[in-house]
């Protein structure tokens, strides 16, 4: 193995790769592991291309050798070391259907050898149509040893049927046509692959770190083994380690699927990608960097490339039930006419390959635009479970709001100034990574008020903070927290709480050693698109929206007056009642996606039938979130339903066209066809459909234009 403090060079190892040739910014490496069915490209190269200072993998698999350009930095070229000597289990495909790719030049030589082959005499064109065909017949010939009666078995039943006869132009074109549908399905799904790789690149992170007692903020690329991080509430561990402080209920199910939190204590391993649900934790590290951002991307891209819409399973499964039907139909024809000719026709006429290929292709495709019009979609049931909602629900702060919360008033309680209470409050929530939090934080940054240094942090999710500064206790939350669980005196205070609230503001009550310290007056006006929005949603389709808050009834009813769309509210909530509410909704027969932001938001986002993040939100939330907004414009949430109608309409779409121009061909072909005609009409049919497939789902996406597309007509597409 390749020392870490080397350089690429050529005939040494790393792993199960060998550096063929390497140059200051591009090295070649190959290996027999590219070879294996088994290992799945496309996973691996995203894991390498994710790694920072890469900026392009390209994988040749009959080379068996891989081409890696980084920056040319010698940190880099360890990370890729470290990568390469680890190949993670997940670049694994278990299936065991892995297949390599069709090339165009694949398509190409297939195209070619079948012309000339044509004016070759009858010994050539023989060895050369069996040549050609043996691949398809040799997995047909498997495929019914192992599945049964599948398309395979179809194609290769038509192609030995063709070449049986002599008919070699015949195999030759069904052949060259399946790996022309195989190819077109493969740069559709490459094209999305690529933007969704793109998209998954980790952001610059920073962590709290322990350094002399003191909590500070580092980028985690300077974090160490062996140093201290602290994570609190809704935040994810950006590290592997241990912990050596605090307890904390902790969200592992991005990395075992296991939905109920675990409780961490004392000395119990944490893995990168958990996520803190409640509680603190101080944690010893032991592994950082680009191993653990890999594994978190490595989860990421096992879900959303690998994972099957319900329609595309359903595709699939009418595909192989259509086989039968199609060879059983050749053997009537054979039986009836004792012709042959037509038996073969009927052969070469599939139903089930267009029926299955158009889906993946129109999925992918329509994930790709989904990608492009900022919204990240986690695996294409995504899609599927968009089509379905009829209602959505939000949480207001930081959705149908702008999230860009600014304090409007401070009021001091008896005995403390303005300038305390915000410098109490913002030294306590700068840990916080809250719309809130940041809204104090960023107005005692404007007033150069200095924050205090804080020796403990406790998050308790959608109550409010409490912190140690200065050896006193310092509470910040909502009323319900300070009032009511903390037994803090707030009642001469109320009349000024109560004006506030009227007009439509939040409060955040602070309090030192059990006396109320003040209150700080926030706004969050609602997004100026939100009214369009909803208005384009119910246009969709939607007939019902709901919005879910903590605050108080006053402050909450001042956003239904600025937007009439709202149907339902719900005010006063704790972090479970969100949940509850998108239960009762699904008794009553809605089928409801909830668009959130916040930590408390994660039991919701789950329990609704899709959940919806905003681009700033919380890590817990977007790890329970399947669909990711990228851009802080509401009108993105227009588009993600808008890619699902679209896509299930072209999904719709090319079933009909399928049955349609196949039926007709089928109908030719029993009238007396010749196999190649009615094979090339087949085979052109399936290709215009997954052409339109492809470019129809893949279409700009844009939030106005709602409707679902045309179908083509038939004739258009036949």
């Amino acid at each position: 193995m390749i020392s870490p403090q080397a350089f690429p060079t050529p005939g040494t190892r790393v792993g199960h790769f060998r550096v063929a040739h390497a140059l200051s910014r591009r090295v070649r490496l190959k290996s027999a592991l590219i070879g294996d069915p088994a290992f799945d490209i496309v996973y691996f190269q995203a894991l390498l291309e994710a790694l920072p200072g890469v900026f392009g993998v390209r994988i040749n698999v009959r080379g068996a050798c891989l081409i890696l350009g980084y920056d040319g930095r010698r940190e880099t070229w360890e990370k890729i070391v470290q990568s390469l000597a680890e190949v993670p289990g997940e670049a694994f495909v278990l299936t065991g259907d892995a297949e390599a790719a069709v090339t165009g030049s694949d398509v190409a030589v297939k195209a070619l050898v079948t012309i000339v082959s044509q004016a070759f005499p009858w010994p050539a064109k023989a060895l050369l149509g069996w040549s050609l065909a043996m691949g398809v017949i040799i997995k047909g010939v498997e495929t019914f040893v192992t599945r049964g009666i599948k398309v395979e078995t179809l194609d290769a039943t038509a192609i030995t049927l063709a070449l049986a006869r002599g008919k070699y132009f015949t195999a030759g074109s069904i052949t060259t046509l399946l790996a022309l549908g195989q190819y077109l399905e493969g740069q559709s799904e490459q094209r999305s692959t690529a933007l969704l790789k793109g998209l998954m690149r980790p952001p610059v992170e920073t962590v709290w770190v322990v350094r002399d007692g003191v909590e500070v903020q580092v980028p985690v690329a300077q974090v160490a083994a062996g140093d201290l991080v602290v994570c609190g509430a809704g935040e994810l561990i950006p590290i592997d380690g241990v912990v050596a402080e605090g307890e904390a209920s902790v969200n592992q199910s991005s990395i075992s699927g296991e939905s109920v939190p675990v409780h961490i204590r004392p000395g119990d391993a944490v893995i990168s990608g958990s996520v803190v649900e409640e509680g603190r934790l101080t944690i010893t590290v032991e592994r950082v960097g680009s191993e653990t951002s890999m594994a978190r991307i490595g989860r990421f891209i096992d879900q959303s490339l690998r994972g099957k819409s319900k329609t595309q399973t359903k595709s699939a499964a009418l595909a192989d039930k259509l086989v039968p039907v199609t060879l059983g139909l050749g053997g009537l024809m054979l039986l009836a006419t004792r012709d042959v000719n037509r038996a073969a026709s009927v052969l070469t006429v599939d139903f089930s390959c267009a029926v299955k290929l158009a889906s993946p292709v129109a999925v992918r495709s329509g994930m790709y635009a989904a990608g492009q019009a900022g919204v990240l979609l986690k695996g294409a049931c995504a899609l599927d479970a968009l089509q379905d909602v009829d209602t959505i629900v939000f949480d207001k702060t930081g959705t149908l709001t702008t999230g860009q919360i600014t304090v409007t008033e401070i009021i001091p309680g008896e005995g403390f100034s303005e300038t305390e209470v915000l410098a109490l409050a913002a030294g306590a929530e700068e840990h916080y990574d809250h719309p809130v939090a940041r809204a104090v934080v960023r107005e005692a940054k404007r007033r150069d008020i200095p924050l205090p240094p804080i020796s403990r942090v406790d998050f308790i999710v959608a109550h409010g903070v409490a912190a140690s500064i200065d050896g006193k206790h310092i509470l910040v939350g909502s009323h319900h927290f300070i009032a009511e669980d903390e037994g803090v005196a707030c009642t001469h205070m109320e009349d000024t709480a109560s004006k506030l609230r009227r007009q439509g503001k939040s409060l955040l009550y602070v309090a030192r050693q059990g006396k109320l310290a003040g209150l700080i007056a926030l706004r969050d006006d609602a997004r100026p698109e939100a009214s369009a929005v909803l208005e384009a949603l119910k246009a969709s389709g939607i007939r019902k929206i709901v919005v879910l808050t903590g605050d108080h009834k006053d402050t909450a009813q001042a956003l239904v007056r600025q937007l009439p769309q709202i149907d339902d509210l719900h005010y006063e909530l704790k972090p479970e009642d969100k949940a509850a509410i998108i239960k009762r909704l699904k008794r009553e027969g809605h089928t409801p996606a909830f668009v959130g932001d916040g930590v408390n938001d994660a039991p919701a986002l789950v329990t609704a039938h899709v959940g919806i993040c905003m681009p700033r939100g919380a890590d817990l939330a977007r790890e329970a979130a399947q669909v990711l907004l990228l851009h802080e414009d509401l009108h993105t949430l227009v588009v993600a339903r808008q890619a699902a109608i679209r896509t299930n309409a072209i999904i719709r779409q090319t079933f009909g066209a399928t049955i349609g121009c196949n039926s007709l061909i089928m109908l030719l072909a029993t009238a007396g066809m010749s196999p190649v005609l009615a094979a090339l009409l087949h085979n052109a049919t399936t290709v215009g459909i997954l052409g339109y497939a492809a470019m129809a789902a893949s279409r700009p996406l844009a939030p106005t234009a709602l409707a679902a597309p045309q179908a083509p007509r038939r004739e258009e597409v036949c």
